[in-house]
């Protein structure tokens, strides 16, 4: 069986919206694309290299979109992109030029393709289709990078649909600039109490 592993960049208050550049992604109006940038410096650029290593994508429409336009001509950056198999969940979308993408229409295309052999699914970008990943309970780990900016507008990483679920730490890392990584694993279900009892 595969990981589904969620990758995402995220602020204070959990926007993920367009990290990368001004034009990533434009809807909503939204004036705050790049946002990441100021805050990379050679510890993020090691976490990120490490997080990049050849996996198998699973990506959201919009985010394939995105991804299809910019990865093939800067495989450099990210080494082995254009050989791994880029899985897109899209009722309107059924085929690419990208080499190695195949196309998957719903959830249970999803829950089938997570039983089967092979490496994890790393998904990023992709908001609705987190959405859908959680309300599913089909994420087995988080690994956020927290930036330590709010923005007050934008697609948000946690915007509704999640089934309460438990994680662990599994690792952490901080930067010079205040950036957190933290990855999380799956951990059962949300247990309660009362503090001091």
């Amino acid at each position: 069986m595969r990981k589904i592993i969620v990758l995402s960049f995220i602020t204070l208050d959990g926007v993920m919206q367009a990290p990368g550049g001004p034009e990533e992604d434009t809807s909503g109006d939204f004036k705050y694309g790049g946002w990441v940038a100021p805050y990379f410096d050679e510890t993020a650029n090691e976490v990120m290299s490490q997080q990049m290593k050849p996996a198998d994508l699973l990506l959201g429409r919009k985010t394939f979109e995105i991804f299809e336009a910019y990865w093939p001509k800067h495989a450099d950056m990210w080494p082995g992109i254009n050989d791994v198999t880029k899985y897109v969940v899209s009722m309107t979308v059924g085929k690419s030029e990208w080499k190695n993408t195949v196309f998957l229409q719903s959830v249970d295309d999803v829950k089938k393709l997570k039983e089967t052999e092979g490496s994890d699914l790393q998904v990023h970008g992709s908001g609705q289709l987190i959405q859908l990943l959680l309300e599913n309970d089909l994420v087995d780990e988080l690994w956020l990078k927290i930036f330590p900016i709010t923005l007050g507008t934008g697609k948000k990483l946690f915007d509704g649909g999640a089934i309460p679920a438990a994680f662990k730490l599994a690792e952490s890392r901080a930067t010079s600039a205040g950036v957190i990584f933290a990855s999380y694993k799956r951990a059962g279900k949300v247990e309660t109490g009362t503090v001091g009892a």
